[in-house]
C-alpha cells in the first residue's frame, strides 16, 4: 500500500484523506499535535502524525494542502527533497511551488469538497511524467481531467473548485422558494436533494440546453419559472462568478 504525506490538515486535506483512507497509508504533517489527533479521530483510521518544523520529505509523495499565503513559510520548514508534490493550492503556480518546495516534480491539482464521498471533479496540470500517477492518485476520490496549461486550471478552479459553493447557493435558494410558497422545510429539503441527485446523473450524458428544452413545455410552469430566472440575470451572474473567481485565482 502506497503512502501519501499530507502537508496541512485543514478541510480540503480531510476531504481528500477521507476519499483515500482505504487505499493508501496516510501521513499528516501539521503545526499542532492536538489538531492532528482530532484529524485522526474524525478520519476514523490510524495515521502517522508529524510536526511541520524540520519534517524530512526526502523521496516522499506529498500532497500540499496549506493556505496559498503560507507556501513560502512552509517550504522553509521542510527538509530534504520530495519525489513529487501534488498541490491543491488555488492560484499557486508551478514556478512558485518549485521555488519554495524542494521536489523532483510538481503537479497542480484542484479537487473539490466532494472528494470526501469520492465524487470530486479534480483537474490536474504540471509535470507530464507524473500524469498517470496523478490520475491514479486523484482518481481514488472521483473523476480527473488533465489540462494543458496553468491558465486552464485557474479557470477550472473557478468552475469545479468553487462550484460546490455556487450550487449550494442555488440549492438553498430553490428550497427557500418552495418554503415561501407553503412547502414544509423538511419536505422541501428532501425534494431538493432528490432533484440534485437525479440531475447529477442526467447531466453526464445530456447537454444542458437539451435537458432544459425537455422540461419546458409551451406556456407551462417551467417556462414561467425560467423566465423569472432570466429576468433576474441568473445566467449572467453565473458567468460573472466564474470570471471573478478566475481573476482571483490569478492574483493569489
Amino acid at each position: 500500500m502506497k503512502t501519501i504525506t499530507f502537508i496541512g490538515n485543514g478541510n480540503m486535506a480531510f476531504s481528500i484523506a477521507e476519499g483515500l483512507k482505504n487505499d493508501y497509508r496516510i501521513d499528516v504533517v501539521g503545526r499542532d499535535l492536538s489538531k492532528l489527533d482530532e484529524f485522526e479521530k474524525k478520519l476514523g483510521v490510524k495515521i502517522n502524525k508529524y510536526l511541520l518544523e524540520g519534517f524530512y520529505i526526502e523521496d516522499k509523495t506529498l500532497l500540499l494542502c496549506v493556505k496559498p499565503a503560507n507556501v513560502e513559510e512552509v517550504g522553509k520548514l521542510l527538509k530534504g527533497k520530495a519525489k513529487v508534490v501534488y498541490s491543491v493550492l488555488a492560484g499557486t503556480s508551478v514556478e512558485k511551488l518549485r521555488s519554495n518546495i524542494n521536489a523532483n516534480a510538481v503537479v497542480r491539482t484542484m479537487p473539490n469538497l466532494a472528494a470526501s464521498v469520492k465524487k470530486s471533479m479534480t483537474t490536474l496540470t504540471g509535470d507530464v511524467s507524473f500524469k498517470e500517477e496523478a490520475e491514479e492518485l486523484l482518481g481514488a476520490i472521483g473523476s480527473t481531467r488533465w489540462l494543458g496549461s496553468e491558465k486552464e486550471i485557474n479557470v477550472a478552479t473557478a468552475l469545479a473548485g468553487s462550484g460546490p459553493a455556487y450550487l449550494a447557493l442555488i440549492a438553498e435558494a430553490l428550497t427557500d422558494g418552495a418554503v415561501k410558497q407553503g412547502l414544509k422545510r423538511d419536505d422541501a429539503m428532501a425534494i431538493m436533494r432528490g432533484l440534485f441527485d437525479g440531475f447529477g446523473e442526467l447531466i453526464q450524458n445530456v447537454h444542458p440546453a437539451l435537458l432544459k428544452d425537455g422540461v419546458m413545455s409551451p406556456g407551462g410552469t417551467t417556462a414561467a419559472g425560467y423566465g423569472a430566472l432570466e429576468d433576474g440575470n441568473v445566467r449572467s451572474a453565473c458567468m460573472s462568478a466564474i470570471e471573478k473567481a478566475y481573476k482571483k485565482a490569478t492574483e493569489l
